[in-house]
């Protein structure tokens, strides 16, 4: 999951008009731009009429239109937010409709009180009402475009902010589908052993592996499964699993870790090692009657982080040749973590050594901020 830079943190956090925030409360967004806009309104034919010389009749009537105005737009807005629910077709007639009619209306009004003000006899004369339907006209419009640009904003944002929950709700759902699927293999490996030292009546190395592999459970149940941690956090837990398998092996396990410390409290996400030393111990360590080695690297290189994870083993030709009883969960399961947490921002590559073995290695970008949830200690 790559960090946003703080400059774009703050571009994000940087509140105006446009932004959700202000939109999260949309009664009061609507009475704060309705109070704003006619406000403006009233300025701008004030400053307009007053060109002439000031006077009180001249920006009375200006004052008059403008309430008439306000009050229209709110008649609007509740009839407009009742033809969004109907079916587009009849929803765009009833809007043209009712445009006409409240532009009329507001002509009619607009004309009286201009008459009632300015002349000597007032009433409605058709001509005052014609001279102000197009000014009127021009403001209804564009107030509705203004109403209808917004809630379809608004409806655009909502749309995103699911799609953005209904796909983090995915991605994590399918990370933990991917963690889940390490604990049954190493899980029924493990019971397969005790199972064998009580059958040989070896019952203190079976109580003492039973032992560990609780803490090692409790460890792995008490964490998020989509959650990150640091590299040492991860070294810590697989020394915790190495003891349950040096149970099995003994000293035919021979693991190694060489962490540079400035990677130490780099993140990645939990357990994804654990199968790579899996994997290390059923071809290189199994087979061989002397067992293998098994080293675990992790170093920076620029703002990368590597791991490698590598073994003495036969290497990847036998590996192929040789029958597998896998459940085949353990590379491809990391190819598909990583994809998760860090799409094309990865790499993953398997090679046999010139030395005899086999390597993994992973680069993943160096990050030091909480990518998730701090795991849990475990009592």
């Amino acid at each position: 999951m790559a960090t946003l830079p703080i400059p774009a943190i703050q571009a994000l956090k940087k509140p105006d008009i446009f932004s959700r925030p202000f939109f999260e409360e949309k009664s009061r967004a609507f009475w704060t731009l309705q109070a704003a806009g006619w406000t403006g309104y009233l300025i701008l034919r004030s400053v307009s009429s007053i060109s002439n010389g000031p006077s009180l009749d001249v920006l009375i009537p200006v004052i008059i239109e403008s309430i008439v105005g306000y009050c229209i737009t709110l008649l609007l807005s509740t009839l407009y937010g009742y033809f969004r629910g109907l079916r587009r077709i009849s929803g765009i007639l009833l809007t043209i409709v009712t445009l006409a009619i409240a532009t009329l209306l507001y002509s009619v009004l607009d004309a009286f009180s201009f008459s009632f003000i300015k002349l000597a006899n007032p009433g409605l004369n058709i001509s005052l009402v014609l001279g102000t339907v197009f000014l009127n006209f021009t403001v209804l419009a564009g107030w509705s475009a203004l109403y209808f640009g917004i809630n379809f904003y608004l409806i655009v944002e909502e749309q995103i902010d699911q799609l953005a929950a209904l796909e983090n709700t995915a991605s994590s759902a399918q990370l933990a589908m991917l963690r889940y699927q390490l604990n049954p293999h190493f899980l029924f490996n493990t019971l397969n052993s005790i199972s064998t030292l009580v059958l040989l009546k070896q019952t203190e190395r079976a109580n003492t592996m039973l032992s560990r592999l609780s803490s090692f459970l409790r460890y792995t149940l008490a964490n998020e499964p989509t959650a990150h941690v640091t590299i040492s956090q991860e070294v810590e837990t697989l020394k915790l699993y190495l003891e349950i398998e040096k149970m099995r092996f003994e000293d035919r396990l021979r693991p190694s870790f060489e962490i540079d410390p400035r990677v130490a409290m780099a993140r990645l996400p939990s357990l994804l090692l654990q199968p790579l030393i899996e994997n290390a111990i059923k071809y290189a360590v199994t087979p061989k009657e002397d067992g293998a080695e098994i080293a675990v690297v992790a170093r920076l290189a620029g703002d990368r982080v590597q791991i490698a994870v590598s073994d003495t083993g036969p290497g990847l030709n036998e590996m192929k040749a040789r029958p597998s009883l896998s459940t085949g969960v353990g590379l491809a399961n990391i190819r598909e973590r990583l994809v998760q947490a860090y799409g094309p921002d990865h790499r993953f590559e398997t090679r046999s050594l010139p030395s005899g073995g086999f390597e993994v290695e992973i680069e993943i970008p160096f990050q030091l901020g909480e990518l998730a949830r701090e795991p849990r200690e475990v009592a």
